[in-house]
C-alpha cells in the first residue's frame, strides 16, 4: 500500500491486507452485535478523487484494477445487542440503507467508510452518532416481500428529500460474486472520524452466501446527500444474501499521517 511522506513522495510500508472470506483477527470480545438480514448490495463505479476528499485522514481509495466504487447497501437489522446483554426488543430491530465507499489505512488495513446511514429507529440514530462518530440518520425505511420480489424503500425525515429504492427478484439458487464482488464485500473493519481522529473499528461474521437475483429497478437521491455524484446508469454489481451474524470489535486510534492528495497506490 502506499502512503505519502510530507515531500509528496510515495512509500511502501505496510502490507496490504488480503481479501479472504472470513476476517483475519477473531473479535473476541464484542462491542456490539446484531444480524444483517436480506442483505442486497449495489454498487456503480465512482471518481476516485471524489472519494479521496471523502475518506477520513490516514486513509485512502482502495481501488479494484486502478477504479473506485461506491455502495448503496439495504438489509434488515436484528438482534442488536451492546456487549455481552441480550438482543435489544423493538429498538434492536429496523431497516437500513446505507451509502458507503472503500478505504485503506497506513497499517495496511481494507475497511468501509460510511456516508450515511439510513434507519427509522431514533434511539439507535442518536447513540450511534454520539458513540462511534456514524452519520446514521432518521428516515422512514421499510422492507416488503412480494413472493420472490423483494422491495426496500427509505426515504429521510425532515424534508430533505434524500431516498431509496431498489426492486429484485430472487431466486433460489447459489450465486458467485466474482472477483468484483469479493472485493466489495469481503471487508473486515470500518473506518470513521471522531474527536477529530480515525478510528478503526474491526468486524467479522461468517462467509456470505449469496444468491442469484435480478434487479428491476434502483433509485437513490441519497447518493447527491451523502456528497456522492449520483450514479448514472445501471449498477456494475448487484447481490444478495439472505444474512450473517456480525460482531463488532473495539474502535483503535490510527497512528497520525500527513494528509494525502488523493488516491493512490
Amino acid at each position: 500500500m502506499a502512503t505519502r511522506r510530507s515531500s509528496g513522495r510515495p512509500r511502501r510500508d505496510a502490507a496490504l491486507e488480503a481479501l479472504t472470506p472470513l476476517a483475519p483477527r477473531p473479535v473476541r470480545h464484542a462491542v456490539f452485535r446484531q444480524s444483517w438480514r436480506d442483505v442486497v448490495f449495489l454498487h456503480w463505479e465512482a471518481d476516485p478523487f471524489e472519494v479521496a476528499r471523502l475518506l477520513p485522514p490516514g486513509t485512502a481509495p482502495d481501488l479494484f484494477h486502478g477504479r473506485a466504487y461506491a455502495g448503496l447497501v439495504f438489509f434488515r437489522m436484528e438482534d442488536l445487542a451492546p456487549g455481552p446483554v441480550p438482543p435489544l426488543p423493538y429498538l434492536g430491530v429496523f431497516d437500513e440503507v446505507n451509502v458507503r465507499l472503500y478505504s485503506r489505512d497506513v497499517t495496511g488495513r481494507r475497511g468501509v467508510v460510511f456516508r450515511s446511514l439510513d434507519c427509522d429507529r431514533l434511539l439507535p440514530v442518536l447513540t450511534a452518532r454520539a458513540a462511534f462518530g456514524l452519520p446514521y440518520r432518521w428516515a422512514r425505511t421499510s422492507r416488503r416481500w412480494y413472493g420472490d420480489r423483494l422491495l426496500y424503500r427509505s426515504r429521510r425525515r425532515g424534508g430533505r428529500g434524500a431516498d431509496a429504492r431498489v426492486w429484485l427478484d430472487v431466486g433460489p439458487g447459489a450465486a458467485e460474486p466474482g472477483p468484483l464482488g469479493e472485493f466489495l464485500t469481503q471487508r473486515w473493519g470500518l473506518h470513521t472520524r471522531r474527536l477529530g481522529r480515525t478510528w478503526h473499528m474491526p468486524v467479522t461474521h461468517p462467509r456470505w452466501a449469496f444468491r442469484r437475483c435480478g434487479l428491476l429497478d434502483a433509485s437513490a437521491s441519497v447518493f447527491a446527500a451523502a456528497g456522492l455524484t449520483p450514479p448514472a446508469g445501471d449498477p456494475v454489481s448487484v447481490l444478495y444474501a439472505p444474512g450473517v451474524p456480525v460482531r463488532f470489535g473495539a474502535p483503535a486510534l490510527l497512528p497520525r499521517t500527513p494528509p494525502s492528495a488523493g488516491p493512490h497506490g
